[in-house]
């Protein structure tokens, strides 16, 4: 297979960094649970991560071919070997945060290498689409690995235990980082004499163009719904459907393997369906799903659930919304990128992990604020108000990329 120590290296950072920062909604129910901090203070955990990877992807965009993608990922997996390892023996909130700075800081290098890398690594629209698609399936099955097998540490008798599961990652990312560091990057991304202050300019200047400024929107606003969806459900899980903390966090990977599906199966329609049918369909079932099964949230009966044979129906039903949430980032992402120059990708990919951490960061916020006041049955309603705007930009980001 053509460039293909660069394919597995692009799956495997994404994995590792996937089960990395999709922890946050995990730590934030043990934030509560271990340490005592209330959800105000627990919900401060994702800006930590996304204004960390906001910050370093507006910085790296322009000028991350200078560095190379290869030594770039290598350095982020450093990174977050030393924040791993912290976290296991510090074992304080302060650690918390300080894991996902590093981990964000890192993820913004390692987004904007796997976005640019693709462009070289692939041949027309079609083959960018499916291979963004496949590696947002592997991003989704990083994010099961994490949900799946850190809940296995937690003990009932040792409150410590679970974070044996950092010693696992450390490990982990050791090997990721050895395979990156002997693959072969036999591509040749082109270079240029510019100052950085002349690559910011050039930066800029992509904002000139409409379908950037609509780009930047729907980004913001669908890593908004994402994250303040996937943060938030184990608590959601906990709490308001009165599910055992360790199961909860479980339970929550159905959403993950929504997610997971529906990338899988979009890359392999996405040459036999046309992009922008495949992302209205998924928008429209992802709001009439918010409408059709949070009522069944009021019903749930007040006794700790603690097996499986006793979750309510809203837990299995409310996360298929990952499966028509899942197309949207990764088609409009390909269809942007691969509707500029290969020498503006670096640049286009920091952007548009600025926004999407931005959107992040307010849709975790919105949520961890408003979860005591409206109520966990209520407040994933306030994703209607995204998914309108996202449903508004696909129509003009269609018309654009043509």
């Amino acid at each position: 297979m053509k460039h293909l120590g660069i394919k597995l290296s692009l799956f495997l950072i994404y994995f590792v960094f996937a089960a990395l920062l999709n922890s946050v909604g995990i730590l934030v129910e043990r934030s509560q649970e271990v340490y005592g901090v209330a959800k105000k203070a627990a919900a401060i955990l994702e800006p930590f991560k996304d204004l960390s990877i906001a910050f370093i992807s507006f910085l790296i965009g322009s000028f991350l071919p200078k560095l190379g993608y290869k030594k770039g990922m290598l350095i982020s997996l450093a990174l977050v070997f030393i924040g791993c390892v912290s976290m296991y023996f510090a074992n304080t909130f302060w650690a918390v945060k300080t894991l996902f700075a590093l981990t964000g800081m890192s993820f913004a290098v390692v987004k904007v290498s796997v976005y640019a890398l693709i462009g070289y690594v692939t041949d027309g629209k079609d083959d960018h689409s499916k291979l963004m698609s496949l590696i947002e399936t592997v991003f989704m099955i990083g994010i099961i690995f994490m949900y799946v097998v850190f809940p296995l540490f937690y003990s009932d008798t040792d409150p410590n235990a679970w974070l044996q599961g950092y010693l696992l990652m450390a490990v982990i990312i050791a090997v990721a980082f050895c395979i990156i560091l002997f693959s072969k990057f036999d591509i040749q991304v082109g270079q240029n004499d510019r100052t950085i202050g002349q690559d910011f300019s050039a930066m800029f200047a992509l904002f000139k163009k409409p379908m950037i400024w609509i780009f930047a929107t729907f980004a913001f606003f669908y890593v908004m719904t994402e994250q303040g969806i996937m943060t938030w459900l184990p608590t959601f899980n906990k709490e308001t459907l009165h599910i055992d903390a360790k199961l909860a966090t479980q339970v929550s990977v159905l959403l993950m393997i929504s997610f997971a599906l529906g990338r899988f199966i979009t890359g392999i329609i996405v040459k036999k369906v046309k992009w922008i049918y495949i992302a209205f369909t998924g928008v429209v079932l992802a709001a009439v799903l918010v409408l059709v099964v949070l009522p069944l949230a009021k019903n749930v009966s007040v006794t700790q659930i603690s097996t499986i044979a006793d979750l309510p129906l809203v837990s299995f039903l409310f996360p298929l919304i990952g499966l028509f949430l899942a197309p949207l980032y990764p088609l409009v992402n390909s269809r942007v990128l691969s509707s500029v120059d290969k020498s503006d990708h670096s640049s286009l990919a920091g952007m548009l992990t600025f926004f999407s951490a931005t959107g992040g960061v307010v849709g975790s916020l919105v949520i961890g604020f408003m979860f005591d006041k409206f109520g966990g049955d209520k407040v994933f309603y306030l994703s209607l108000i995204p998914l309108s705007i996202i449903f508004i930009s696909l129509f003009r980001l269609n018309r654009l990329t043509r």
